[in-house]
């Protein structure tokens, strides 16, 4: 197997378990293409992406262009002479970019392509409720996440998970398969399957924060997954006399009641459970705009629903 020049692009912490994979390989990652250090945090400090941190640590060099089709650092990137590019987690490269390496630009995603193309598919999985999810790696072409599948790999989404578990397993998981892919590149011998052919494929768009405001007028299970979807960051949240409680944990209970949409029961002591369209969510860990994460019982010392 011949050894590869590799040029990683990535940011988030996900990313780094599959730099550090190729890194430790018989390949070699010439260069780390990277978001540029921005402020964050109250005293705005100029904040390095983990990604960035993994390849000082590996003595990997680094490249943050604010513009990817920036002349000096499209004439940077041919000089490194690289074999492949590898992407995870990364903004859209412009073609004259992913087009340059001999044997192209891989990707690896974080969901069973074709369904969930786009930013969140961590999060859409259990905001929808599936059973099963995993990692693709495929080439990449002129449309979004549409290119042939190399390797795909599949884990099952436990009754409880939520994303920040599922997130730690599938970057586990993505390591493996994209150094599965990268060897087989390297020997040129390895599968390229046409992305199957759905009538309507789901979907997983940027969150933003809007987006996180729960709306209690869906089921209790819908409500149950959509807290699963976004705990612990960036938290499901609804607003209660004008301030924000941000929910990581909760649970479904199905019953008929007769109370409106949205209303807060609670014995002020042990539980606090907000009405749906089919039962309640029953709130296990909040935290109320302010305050620090608490669960319900703790929560409820200081809090009345009247």
């Amino acid at each position: 197997m011949q050894s590869l020049r590799i040029v990683f692009f990535g940011t988030p912490e996900f990313a780094v378990p599959m730099l550090e994979t190729l890194v430790a390989s018989t390949h070699q990652v010439v260069a780390v293409v990277t978001a540029p250090d921005k402020p964050a945090g109250r005293g705005m400090e100029l904040h390095q992406s983990e990604v960035k941190l993994s390849a000082i640590k590996n003595q990997v060099k680094i490249l943050q262009p604010e513009k990817l089709k920036n002349e000096t650092f499209v004439q940077e990137l041919q000089s490194l002479h690289a074999d492949l590019f590898v992407i995870v987690a990364f903004r859209m490269l412009p073609e004259i970019v992913w087009n340059m390496p001999r044997l192209g630009t891989i990707n690896l995603h974080a969901s069973l392509l074709p369904n969930y193309r786009g930013a969140a598919p961590i999060n859409w999985v259990i905001i929808n409720g599936e059973k099963e999810t995993g990692v693709s790696t495929f080439f990449l072409q002129h449309e979004i996440d549409t290119g042939n599948i190399i390797f795909q790999e599949k884990v099952k989404i436990e009754s409880e998970e939520t994303v920040g578990t599922l997130y730690k397993k599938l970057m586990q998981l993505g390591a493996k398969v994209l150094r599965k892919t990268v060897d087989a590149v390297a020997v040129g011998e390895y599968p390229e399957t046409p992305q199957a052919h759905i009538t309507e494929v789901k979907k997983a768009p940027k969150i933003f924060k809007p987006d996180c405001e729960i709306d209690f007028n869906k089921s209790a299970v819908e409500l149950h997954n959509f807290v699963k979807g976004l705990s612990p960051y960036p938290a499901a949240f609804f607003k209660h006399k004008g301030k924000a409680i941000k929910v990581f944990s909760a649970a479904a209970e199905i019953s008929n009641h007769q109370h409106a949409m949205a209303d807060l029961v609670s014995d002020d002591k042990t539980y606090l459970k907000v009405a749906c369209k089919d039962g309640f969510l029953n709130l296990l860990e909040v935290q109320l705009e302010g305050k620090k994460k608490m669960n319900i019982e703790e929560f409820l010392r200081g809090f009345s629903a009247n």
